[in-house]
C-alpha cells in the first residue's frame, strides 16, 4: 500500500501503514445532498449557505429513481441480513461519488470508517507492521514491512499482493478499509492471503497483531564507508538524523551511503530538514504542483550545507522506497549530491488532505502531485537509480547484498 500527505499540522506523505497511518486535519464545506427532490427534477448541487458550486445542472432522475426502486423492491436473501438505513444509503452514494474519480487515495469515510481512521493517526500503535497502497491496476499492495514487526518477521515482501483478509476478498477494497480490516488488539490474530511475484499459488500467513515499535535509524561502518539506514521520517528521524551526520563527521570519514530501501515515507518537513545538510539555501527540494488552475508550492533548502566537496555518498534505494524518501534521494539525485543504487523506486508522488465532513465523517483527496526539482513526476514510475542493481531471493537467503556491494565499489573508486 501506499501512503498519502495530510496537511496542517504538519505534512505527512507516507502511504497508509496498518500500525501508524497519515496526521494531520483539513477544513472542507461540502456538497449537500437531500432526497426531498421529485424524480425527474433537473437540480444544480449546492452548499449548505445555498451556493452554487457546479455550474452545471444535474439530472438526478436516475438518483431517486434507483433510490425509490431499492426501497420498494429489494429483498433480503438472508433472515439476518440488515438493510441500510437511509442515512447509510447516503453515505454509500457519496462513497461511490469518490470512487468514481478513480483515484485509490480519494476515499469518502462514513462515521465507523472515520472514526478507525481516527484513532489510527492519534496513535494507536497495535498492527501487523506493514505499509498498503493501491497500484494502478487497483490492487493492494505492501510498499515495505516495517523492520522488527510481525509483518517483517513473516516474510512477507514488497510488492506481495493482499488478495483477502480474514476470507474477505479485497477486490474493489480502498486502502483504509483493508487497513480497518487488518488492525486489531495485540495479541489477536489477522489470516492475509497475498499473490508474490512468481510464486505458483497463493500465499496464506496468520499474523498475531503486537505494539508496534517503529524504528527510525541505525549506523555501521564499512571500511571507511560510513552507513546509514533510515527506516522512515516520522516525528524523532529528523533529529535522528541529524545525529546520525555528527557521528559520520566526528568518524573522520568522508564517505556516505544512505540505505533507504524499504523505507515508506513520512513528514515532508523532515524530508526537507534532511536535504538541507547537503544544499546550498534555497534549493529545490520538491515541487508540490496543483495542476493548471494553482500556482505550485516549492519547498527550498534550509541552507545548513555542512558538506564540502569532499562528500562522496550513495543512496540505496528500492521499490520499497516510497513518498518522503524519493524526495529525499530525487533532490540529493538532481543536485549531484549522490548516485541512486539499486531498483526503481515506488512511485508514491501524490497529495492528500484530509477533510471533515460532518461531525463524525471525512473525505481523503488527492490534492496535488510531488515533483522532482527538474519538473519530474514522482508518481510517473518512480526514481529511476543511476545504477540498477536488483536484489534476488537467492540474495537474501544467502546473505548477500549486490546493491550495498555496488554502492562500497563505486565509493571506493572516488
Amino acid at each position: 500500500m501506499r501512503e498519502d500527505r495530510l496537511k496542517a499540522p504538519k505534512i505527512v506523505i507516507l502511504s497508509t501503514v496498518i500500525t501508524l497511518v497519515v496526521f494531520g486535519a483539513g477544513v472542507y464545506v461540502g456538497a449537500r445532498f437531500t432526497p426531498h427532490v421529485a424524480a425527474g427534477e433537473v437540480v444544480n448541487i449546492v452548499d449548505d449557505g445555498s451556493n452554487t458550486v457546479s455550474s452545471t445542472t444535474v439530472n438526478m432522475a436516475p438518483f431517486w429513481t434507483v433510490w425509490n426502486d431499492l426501497d420498494q423492491k429489494f429483498v433480503a436473501t438472508h433472515k439476518n441480513e440488515k438493510l441500510p438505513s437511509e442515512q447509510d444509503k447516503l453515505w454509500g452514494a457519496i462513497q461511490g461519488m469518490a470512487a468514481a474519480y478513480g483515484d485509490p487515495y480519494t476515499v469518502f469515510m462514513p462515521p465507523v470508517e472515520s472514526n478507525d481512521f481516527n484513532s489510527n493517526i492519534s496513535g494507536d500503535f497495535e498492527g501487523v507492521g506493514m505499509e498498503l497502497a493501491a497500484d494502478d491496476a487497483g490492487d493492494i499492495v505492501v510498499v515495505a514491512p516495517l523492520k522488527g514487526t510481525p509483518a517483517y518477521a513473516a516474510g512477507i515482501k514488497t510488492g506481495d499482493i493482499l488478495l483477502s483478509i480474514n476470507g474477505t476478498s479485497t477486490a474493489n477494497m480502498d486502502v483504509d478499509t483493508a487497513v480497518g480490516l487488518i488492525r486489531g488488539k495485540a495479541g489477536t490474530t489477522v489470516d492475509l492471503t497475498f499473490d508474490r511475484a512468481g510464486s505458483s499459488k497463493p500465499l496464506d500467513i496468520k499474523l498475531m497483531r503486537a505494539v508496534i515499535n517503529i524504528p527510525t535509524i541505525d549506523t555501521e561502518t564499512k571500511g571507511d564507508i560510513f552507513v546509514i539506514h533510515l527506516y522512515n521520517f516520522y516525528e524523532p528521524s529528523a533529529n535522528d538524523f541529524r545525529g546520525a551526520l555528527r557521528d559520520f563527521v566526528q568518524s573522520g570519514k568522508s564517505k556516505l551511503v544512505l540505505d533507504l530501501r524499504g523505507n515508506p515515507g513520512g513528514y515532508l518537513d523532515a524530508a526537507v530538514d534532511m536535504a538541507s545538510w547537503f544544499l546550498p539555501l534555497n534549493d529545490v527540494v520538491v515541487r508540490e504542483n496543483f495542476g493548471s488552475s494553482t500556482p505550485e508550492n516549492v519547498y527550498r533548502s534550509k541552507g545548513y550545507n555542512v558538506f564540502n566537496n569532499n562528500l562522496k555518498m550513495v543512496i540505496l534505494a528500492n521499490q520499497g522506497s516510497a513518498s518522503a524518501a524519493e524526495i529525499l534521494s530525487g533532490a540529493l539525485q538532481e543536485h549531484g549530491v549522490a548516485k541512486l543504487v539499486g531498483t526503481r523506486t515506488f512511485g508514491k508522488g501524490s497529495v492528500q488532505e484530509l477533510l471533515p465532513i460532518t461531525s463524525d465523517t471525512s473525505l481523503k483527496v488527492t490534492v496535488a502531485r510531488w515533483l522532482t526539482p527538474d519538473g519530474i513526476s514522482i508518481s510517473d514510475n518512480g526514481l529511476t537509480p543511476d545504477y540498477n542493481v536488483p536484489m534476488t531471493d537467492a540474495d537474501v537467503a544467502a546473505g548477500k547484498d549486490p546493491q550495498m556491494d555496488k554502492a562500497i565499489e563505486l565509493l571506493d573508486q572516488q
